[in-house]
């Protein structure tokens, strides 16, 4: 097995959406390996294909209870509200309070092509709406308010030009 590279805030693929995986086979297994692999040396609880460059819809996570690996995922499902601290690998050493659904039902197949139905609250679900909006082409940065978004943009900007990493004061 071998790691990736994470693709950073600012790489294009991050923002195209993903292709349907059609057939499963050794090199999808592969790549969900290195993926895992990948996530766990970063380290992080989640990790969509486009974050390492491939184009694929599948994303593989670990929320403490092993390593697991969804295909063509999608959200079919979602009611409640719920706040939490959320970053991004791909947009490393940042977080921010983010308002996602507080309950989620994900649809995909497994690696050995069994269907997939998972109803997820919280951290799950937040991990899984996390991913599917990075197949999708959709970034954290994207989830923020205005000024939010307005800050988090000036310090990526400052980070790509070698300056201060640190975020404002109050922010």
């Amino acid at each position: 097995m071998g790691t990736f590279t994470i693709r950073q805030y600012g790489d294009p693929v991050l923002r195209q959406p993903t292709r349907e995986i059609d057939d499963i086979d050794a090199r999808v297994v592969k790549l969900a390996q290195d993926m895992i692999e990948t996530m766990h040396a970063a380290p992080g609880v989640g990790l969509a294909a486009n974050q390492v460059g491939v184009q694929r819809r599948l994303f593989v996570y670990d929320i403490g209870d092993g390593p697991k690996v969804v295909l063509n995922p999608r959200i079919v499902e979602s009611s409640g509200e719920w706040t939490f601290e959320e970053g991004c690998l791909s947009v490393p050493g940042l977080s921010w309070p983010i308002v996602r659904p507080k309950e989620v039902h994900l649809v995909g197949i497994d690696l050995d092509g069994n269907e997939l139905s998972i109803e997820a609250s919280e951290y799950l679900g937040r991990v899984f709406q996390h991913e599917v909006d990075h197949l999708d082409g959709t970034l954290l940065i994207e989830r923020l308010d205005e000024d939010q978004r307005r800050e988090a943009r000036g310090i990526l900007r400052a980070r790509a030009l070698g300056l201060s990493e640190e975020r404002p004061a109050g922010g």
